[in-house]
């Protein structure tokens, strides 16, 4: 099904005359190529144009797969390939797998899973393959393996020679191998903190880079790489219980300290679980977050012209009682942020709404109704020629995966 909606003035094309013209967008349904019950859906558009899809599906015989389809430019997608099934996945609503495409050609996948018998013990693992998804290596930890602890909200981001550099959530810093689990929010003593780390076939905890021992333990990471290097947002966590959003970049080689996007003094004794999204071209960033500071929920975009240096005023993009989960990216040279939009009880609805560089913005589109619930999850927002890509998880017995595009019409 295809819908031709036209987003009125705060245009980007404008007439002869100088006045703008309506910028037409086209909102279409789109072929899944999940199963029932899948859930958790991640997207990646890699540098040769394929989309690349992930999700959890539950096993008849117990356990879940994790599971990828690529989708390529004509907008066919090509057969499900399996990348690891398990009975001991960590599964969880906020913290999901991922598969990217690095620039040699190889597909990078990140999963949790389960290394202890405590609710939060749990670890990344990594794998790749060589074949498209045939076949996976075996899996490493980008930490220290064996220890009982949180790990999570991994972001991978890959480099221009092949690389990638893996940011996640750590709560295993300081803690000996099968040492006990603590973790900051989750009544524990010792805070999650935010680490980096290379990917290698052989991954050595020797290389990882602690960049802030305190931050926000279950709100998802973020990375973009700009012309300077690269660039992570994350929920930060001050003594004082302040967890704005903080960006971290590296510059000549080293990671410099944690700064503010926005001083929006959030104090909260818990974590919401809402992290931001990035988006970089050049020395152009965009962030987009949630905040639910002096009690009141917004979705917020903020850009940067100096490689992620310093941001501009946050723009509000939300319609008034939004839930956040967002996501980002550009479409031409502006941002479209996506975003959850509350209803009356537990409905939601899916929204894009593109950010024009100066600061105007155009009306949202509302690309699906869906729930506020955790069931939900996040939606997930990639680029495509001429738009964006988007997968949710639609709740039910058993639960699906929904994909739909919303592009330019010429």
């Amino acid at each position: 099904m295809r819908y031709l909606l036209t987003l009125p003035s705060l245009a980007l094309l404008v007439a002869c005359g100088g006045e703008p013209m309506p910028t037409r967008m086209a909102l279409a349904s789109s072929f899944s190529p999940s199963g029932p019950g899948a859930a958790e859906p991640n997207l990646f558009s890699g540098k040769d144009g394929l989309v690349l899809m992930s999700w959890l599906e539950p096993l008849e015989e117990g356990g879940h797969a994790l599971r990828v389809a690529a989708r390529g430019d004509e907008g066919n997608w090509s057969s499900v390939r399996e990348v690891a099934r398990r009975s001991d996945f960590f599964v969880n609503w906020a913290d999901f797998p991922s598969v990217v495409s690095l620039a040699d050609g190889r597909w990078l996948a990140h999963w949790l899973q389960r290394n202890g018998s405590a609710t939060y013990a749990y670890e990344v693992r990594l794998a790749e393959s060589v074949d498209n998804g045939q076949t996976w290596s075996e899996s490493v930890t980008p930490h220290t393996p064996g220890v009982q602890a949180e790990h999570g909200f991994a972001s991978i981001l890959p480099d221009a020679a092949g690389g990638a550099s893996i940011f996640f959530l750590d709560g295993g810093e300081g803690i000996g191998r099968g040492g006990a689990a603590p973790s900051g929010d989750h009544g524990h003593a010792v805070a999650m903190s935010l680490s980096v780390n290379s990917w290698s076939a052989t991954m050595s905890n020797a290389t990882k880079t602690v960049l802030d021992r305190r931050v926000c333990d279950c709100c998802q990471t973020a990375a973009a790489l700009t012309s300077r290097g690269p660039v992570v947002v994350y929920r930060d966590r001050t003594e004082s219980e302040i967890r704005d959003i903080a960006v971290i970049r590296q510059v000549d080689g080293a990671w410099t300290e944690p700064a503010r996007v926005h001083a929006d003094d959030w104090e909260i004794n818990a974590c919401p679980v809402n992290g931001p999204a990035i988006i970089a071209e050049g020395e152009m960033v965009a962030v987009a977050w949630f905040t639910g500071a002096r009690d009141t929920a917004k979705v917020q975009v903020a850009f940067s012209s100096d490689a992620g240096a310093t941001f501009g005023p946050p723009i509000r993009v939300d319609d008034g009682i939004p839930a956040g989960r967002v996501g980002l990216q550009w479409v031409r040279n502006d941002a479209m942020v996506s975003w959850l939009e509350r209803g009356n009880g537990d409905t939601a609805f899916v929204r894009v709404r593109r950010v024009l560089r100066d600061g105007r913005i155009e009306e949202p589109m509302t690309v699906s109704r869906s729930s506020g619930a955790r069931s939900s999850g996040f939606p997930r927002m990639t680029r495509i020629p001429g738009g964006v890509m988007l997968a949710w998880t639609e709740p039910g017995t058993p639960s699906n995966i929904r994909v739909a595009t919303v592009t330019e019409v010429p």
